[in-house]
């Protein structure tokens, strides 16, 4: 579209199409996709005309296509009329006319051509001498509104231009012309100087003869009178520069209050700011926090903190414990007692995470957005999360949810460091995925001028920097504002900062870790010791713990303390008087790198004792305390770190931190295998296999540690607990569909055939039965699911076997019997075998009855019972949302909707959309089944060419992986395709035969019965 747009009026043939979008990367079916995307391009332009009706504006023209516009109908050609216009006025000598023709044009830019949109290089210079248009308009309009005393009229195109174009030199001229000659000099010179320094750093050029101009006219031109706002007594001097408030970072900081502002009239604000460590981005954050509090928004901040020793779902904790704090204490009372009390009030961790993960991790999440809805109807609330590049993977998963579904009233701006480290995979996938949303702002602070750098060292140190130093920190610095201000103090306090030669002799350090050591050499051995191990516990230290760590009185620790506090490297929590933080995450670094690796280690061992010590019973210190257990390595009981990271496991677990509960229970695993403690190690690894981490991501690495549990298992004679570890990656591999899954299958068989305990033996048979369901056989499937005693899987076994059956694994085994039962042609059973879920109380119950449910549905062909059931599960509190959540419901919820008539070409679009992210590549169960629901689909909107597309797909999935379940629906809808291509009746018959008779020989009697009601109304 934007191509065709792009060469409005002129033919483009189908082969230059497609070198433009694809270039050497072009796929065979090149020509079909250009063809479909045109004709979905005339459905969307003139939804009204009949398919394969010519319509008005796509138009073919022997091999190539051809955009035509009428007058108003697109901004290009409105644009090219009014610069005709203006330069016929000109050919009268009409100058104020083509001035106003001029900025109607320029006013219909809102950045470059194909904004956001990604080409090769071919098109996007069709898109690029576009932008070369707008830019010798704006141009042209600069130097008339200038001669025309009206400049004010063109600056802000020039200004978009500008941006648009960083080394346009007539531009910028005409920038610096019309700032100039609209009295804002200092602005105009501002602009000059900008532009002479990116020519010179980065093109190696000085400027040309058209800036050399504007710049002499701006100097020498008679700039307006100042106006007065301020009288003085005689003889008062005015202050140099206003005091307070940022330096610097003006711009940045309107940015950021237009999210405020947002917030505080009852819509969303989303910011995020970005900049190398020291940049200003907290102080940034400070600012504008400021200005919201003093506006009446409830700011709230979240801290991410770097390293394993800090709780998973931190920034939450300490965020939403304010907004709590806000509310009244029965609103608290109720919040408390539902998920988010797992986060913000530690609970038994030995109760375990519930089986369900995903979806309690779903719950919470929902929760959250709700909570934060309720403050923010009360009051406009400022969330502001700050080192985003350390937040935990959950907290990241929760931050996503939240910014996708912002309630009103609230705002979110976040900061994170763009090195060291630079943005891992999810956040920048977080982070895109905000960018899309309406109102987004994102910012990259940059360095500091050299202006603005004298000025902070003036305000940091009192003392007016001569030149030469000025000119000494901002090159050393780069105009990084923390490492000016660290430089600054030192050379103040070294007498040097107004004498350049002088600062020169004394070295001024090139990086902060030289300043942070420098005045660390000046402390006695027992404070920089102190202050070692304050930088190992984190950057906010507690006094006390410090305290018991360092083996010293707290009377002596406080005392010990004041010299670092006055060095600026600890300061005193805004809240605790008894914790300090660390100025800058930098300093902590600079401060642990300073101490030697076997120091370190017994360092993190004393932290552990303290922590054990002061805080045995406190749940919130359980992942710290295996950090630093860990972090002592051999020093430490192996014993004791298996343990605690086991504990840490289960405690990140409860909070729905599945990554971080992985992490430690892999190093409880790891470390117990490498002490020799086979015991320590499986429990470990049992803990490891359960199902809510399964649910949040389950790969080749937990595959392989659950084949070790396995094994341990069978070498201390546990041979349930075997079983059980075989299924659970029996059933991951299921889950990913590998391609040797058989193997394991008969593995498990072999031994429940094999085994006397009862156990054992239904372990053996589901697997055979999810076997038998895999490769389509349903009648043996059948069996194998309801043989087995319903007793047994509800566990009371247990009275017959030591070891009773794993609750997370055999959780959704009645689910499985439903679908089961269904295919084989019992509906009504199977909705009684699973509506015992469906309970008045439990929305997460509900959800599971849904999930089996609308599958069920989906195979009958009732998209009605479908809606129906999303109905309910709306009206249980999860919400459309939750539809969304999981991915296949979704998936039956566009499946429904498409066949009751709702949009279904795009709902399809949808779901064909939603299947290639996330069941093809890794390949999911089910992918072969969801192509054929697409194809349904694509049927319902009367779009055979892309059910056909739908079906070829499934096909490929039956044969590539196996699963042949749904063999006899993808066959019926062949038939149907027939039909709708318009083939004969007999050709179409023969086909549905082909579909009931296979399913029948599966027995797969729901499919059977479908294709021979599909063949009673031919």
């Amino acid at each position: 579209m934007a191509l065709l747009l792009a060469r409005v009026g002129h033919p483009v043939s189908t082969r230059e199409l497609i070198d433009l979008i694809w270039a050497d990367n072009v796929p065979a079916s090149a020509l079909n996709v250009i063809q479909k995307y045109v004709g979905a391009l005339r459905r969307v332009l003139e939804p009204a005309v009949p398919a394969r009706a010519a319509g008005s504006y796509l138009h073919l023209r022997g091999n190539a296509y051809v955009f035509s516009a009428g007058p108003g109908t697109l901004d290009l050609v409105t644009f090219r009329e009014l610069l005709q216009a203006a330069q016929s006025a000109l050919a009268r000598q009409d100058r104020a006319v083509a001035l106003e023709h001029y900025v109607k044009a320029l006013g219909l830019w809102r950045g470059p051509a194909g904004d956001g949109l990604s080409f090769g290089s071919a098109a996007m210079s069709i898109l690029a001498t576009l932008d070369d248009e707008f830019h010798a308009a704006c141009a042209a309009a600069a130097g008339l509104a200038v001669s025309l005393r009206r400049p004010e009229r063109v600056i802000p195109p020039l200004q978009l231009a500008a941006s648009m174009a960083p080394f346009h030199e007539p531009v910028h001229a005409g920038l610096v012309a019309a700032l100039g000659a609209a009295g804002r000099q200092a602005e105009a010179l501002s602009a000059f100087h900008a532009i002479r320094d990116r020519l010179a750093e980065e093109l190696g050029i000085d400027p040309g003869p058209a800036l050399r101009d504007a710049h002499l006219r701006v100097l020498t031109q008679t700039p307006p009178a100042p106006v007065v706002t301020v009288t003085r007594s005689a003889g008062e001097r005015a202050p140099a520069r206003q005091e307070a408030g940022l330096v610097g970072r003006g711009e940045e900081l309107g940015v950021l209050r237009q999210a405020v502002d947002a917030a505080l009239a009852g819509r969303t604000g989303l910011a995020i700011v970005e900049g190398e460590p020291g940049a200003g981005k907290t102080r940034l954050l400070e600012e504008v926090a400021a200005v919201a509090d003093r506006r009446g928004a409830l700011v709230v901040w979240a801290s991410c903190l770097e390293g394993d020793g800090t709780p998973s779902m931190w920034p939450w904790e300490q965020a939403l414990t304010v907004v709590l704090d806000s509310l009244p204490a029965s609103a608290r009372e109720k919040w408390l007692a539902g998920e988010l009390g797992r986060l913000l009030e530690p609970r038994d961790d030995d109760a375990g995470p519930p089986v369900s993960g995903g979806r309690s991790q779903f719950r919470l999440f929902e929760q959250v957005v709700t909570f934060i809805g309720q403050a923010s109807a009360e009051r406009p609330t400022l969330l502001v999360m700050d080192d985003l590049q350390w937040i935990d993977a959950t907290s990241l998963q929760l931050l996503g949810h939240l910014v996708a579904r912002l309630p009103p009233g609230a705002a979110i701006i976040g900061a994170l460091r763009d090195r060291a480290p630079t943005p891992g995979p999810d956040l920048s996938r977080v982070l895109a995925a905000a960018s899309r949303l309406p109102g987004h702002r994102r910012i990259q602070l940059g360095p500091l001028s050299l202006a603005d750098v004298a000025e902070l060292i003036r305000r940091e140190t009192g003392q007016e920097p001569g030149a030469d130093i000025a000119r000494n920190i901002h090159v050393r610095t780069a105009g990084n504002p923390f490492f000016v201000c660290e430089l600054s103090r030192l050379l103040s306090d070294r007498g040097a900062l107004g004498d350049g030669d002088a600062s020169a002799r004394a070295g001024v350090p090139s990086t902060v870790r030289d300043v942070v050591r420098d005045r660390m050499a000046g402390l006695d051995d027992s404070v920089r010791d102190l202050l070692r191990v304050a930088a190992l516990i984190g950057r906010d230290v507690d006094l006390r713990l410090l305290a018991r760590a360092a083996g010293v009185d707290f009377a002596d620790c406080l005392e010990r303390l004041e010299p670092l506090r006055a060095l600026g490297l600890l300061e005193t929590g805004p809240e605790d008087p008894f914790a300090l933080r660390f100025s800058h995450d930098l300093v902590r670094e600079s401060v642990t790198e300073t101490t030697a690796g076997l120091q370190a280690i017994r360092l993190h061992l004393r932290i552990s004792d303290a922590l054990e010590e002061g805080q045995a019973d406190d749940e919130s210190i359980t992942e710290r305390l295996a950090f630093h257990l860990s972090a002592a390595g051999p020093l430490a009981d192996p014993v004791r770190t298996v343990e605690a990271l086991k504990r840490a496991g289960r405690r990140a677990a409860t909070k729905l931190a599945f990554a971080a509960a992985d992490r430690h229970l892999e190093s409880a695993a790891q470390i117990a295998r490498t002490a020799g403690l086979p015991e320590l190690e499986l429990s470990a690894l049992s803990l490891l296999a359960i199902a809510p981490r399964r649910q949040a991501g389950f790969g080749g690495t937990t595959f392989d540690l659950l084949e070790r549990a396995e094994h341990l298992a069978r070498r201390l004679g546990r041979e349930v607990e075997a079983a059980g570890l075989l299924f659970a990656r029996l059933f991951g591999a299921y889950t990913f569909l590998e391609w040797d899954r058989l193997r394991l299958v008969r593995r498990l068989y072999e031994q429940g055939e094999a085994s006397s305990d009862p156990v054992v033996r239904v372990y053996g048979r589901q697997a055979w039965g999810l076997h038998q369901w895999d490769i389509g056989n349903i009648g043996e499937a059948y069996r194998c699911f309801s043989g087995n005693d319903p007793a047994l899987l509800e566990g009371v076994v247990s009275a017959h076997s030591e070891t009773p059956i794993r609750r997370d694994v055999s959780g959704e085994w009645p689910g499985w019997l439903a679908v089961v039962t269904a295919l084989h042609g019992d509906a009504e059973t199977a909705k009684a075998v699973i509506d015992k879920w469906n309970g008045p109380d439990d929305s997460y119950a509900v959800a599971t009855w849904a999930y089996y449910t609308t599958i069920i549905a989906s195979m009958a062909g009732d998209a009605g019972w479908a809606m129906r059931t999303i109905e309910r599960w709306m009206a249980a509190g999860t919400g459309r949302a939750a539809v969304q959540q999981e991915h296949y419901t979704r998936l039956n919820w566009y499946w429904a909707r498409a066949l009751a008539g709702d949009d279904p070409a795009g709902v399809a679009a949808e779901a064909e959309q939603l299947v290639a992210g996330t069941l093809v590549d890794p390949p999911r169960w089910g992918v072969a089944y969801h192509h054929g629901l697409v194809a349904e689909m694509w049927l319902a909107a009367g779009m055979p060419e892309r059910a056909g597309i739908a079906l070829d797909r499934a096909d490929q999935a039956l044969e590539a992986y196996g699963q042949r379940y749904a063999e006899g629906l993808v066959l019926l809808l062949r038939a149907r395709l027939l039909q709708a291509r318009g083939e004969p009746a007999e050709v179409v018959r023969a086909a549905a035969e082909q579909a009931r008779d296979r399913a029948g020989e599966r027995e797969s009697h729901l499919f059977a019965r479908r294709a021979e009601k599909f063949l009673a109304e031919l």
